[in-house]
């Protein structure tokens, strides 16, 4: 058994939170790179370019890509051998929350209830924690900041097996083209299938927070990853909305069993900074 003190988790997600808010990863930064190659609009390719002049700004001054520095959505590997002393694991990444939000000048955009008062909580807390115990003895952090924007334009599909595949397709071309600009794109694209109704919306946030340069595990979905890719940069969406081939950087796609009688499918889009950050502990 492992101990890991629960301070040492608090000041990692509060690391974690100023870097993902401010440093775009270098994954979609040369994707923005890339794209200015193939993007054949001319006002698209203006907008590549000032997105990566926005994030220069951002790195160099540390300042946060984007106003909406979104929920803190953190994902954890908790080591079956790992033991959290000093504190539980739930309230030190709240605390991590708190602090990164607070002590890094981000704006805290979390209301207390949702319905009523709908008071801020002044300091980006509570976080969404997702857990899986893994084995081993070690601790695994990413934290991937959710804006609004994006966020609102999830999907959740209750599909039935003989909708298919071409049901998933069209899942997923209805939820980009109903997000449209408003998802601040080039976006990366989250898409959960299977599981339950709420593991199929696991799936795809987690989908959306992985790597652009990643693939998914089984050659028949890092297949589909391509096709709904190259499908969903027809749409002619294009940067910020305004037309174009780069409607989305990457499509990603995770899976989960499901019941015999069912196909969940759900989207989570990300907007184009696209951000997240981990640690190992």
């Amino acid at each position: 058994m492992r101990e890991i003190q629960a301070s040492a988790i608090t000041k990692a997600v509060a690391d974690l939170a100023v870097k993902a808010c401010c440093i775009l990863p270098d994954d979609v930064y040369e994707a923005f790179r890339a794209s200015c190659t193939t993007e054949p609009s001319p006002v698209g390719r203006e907008i590549l370019g000032q997105l990566m002049e926005n994030a220069d700004i951002a790195r160099d001054e540390a300042m946060p890509i984007c106003q909406d520095t979104g929920m803190a959505v953190v994902f954890v590997e908790l080591g079956q051998d790992a033991h959290i002393v000093g504190g539980d694991l739930e309230t030190a990444i709240h605390e991590g929350v708190r602090a990164g939000y607070v002590d890094g000048y981000l704006r805290k955009s979390m209301v207390a209830e949702p319905l009523f008062e709908r008071r801020n909580t002044r300091d980006n807390t509570p976080a969404i924690i997702h857990v899986r115990v893994v084995p081993g003895s070690g601790v695994k952090l990413k934290l991937a900041p959710k804006g609004a924007g994006s966020e609102n334009k999830s999907v959740l599909k209750m599909l039935v097996p003989a909708d298919g595949i071409d049901g998933v397709r069209k899942v997923v071309l209805d939820a980009v083209l109903a997000a449209g600009p408003n998802s601040c794109p080039p976006m990366v694209v989250g898409v959960g299938i299977g599981g339950t109704m709420e593991m199929a919306a696991i799936c795809a946030k987690r989908a959306a927070a992985r790597d652009i340069d990643s693939e998914n595990a089984d050659p028949r979905y890092a297949a589909f990853e391509r096709e709904l890719l190259a499908m969903v940069n027809r749409t002619g969406v294009g940067p910020q909305g305004l037309g174009g081939v780069t409607t989305a950087l990457k499509v990603n796609v995770e899976w989960y069993p499901t019941h015999i009688a069912s196909l969940p499918v759900a989207v989570n889009i990300n907007c184009h900074a696209a951000r997240h950050a981990e640690i190992a502990l």
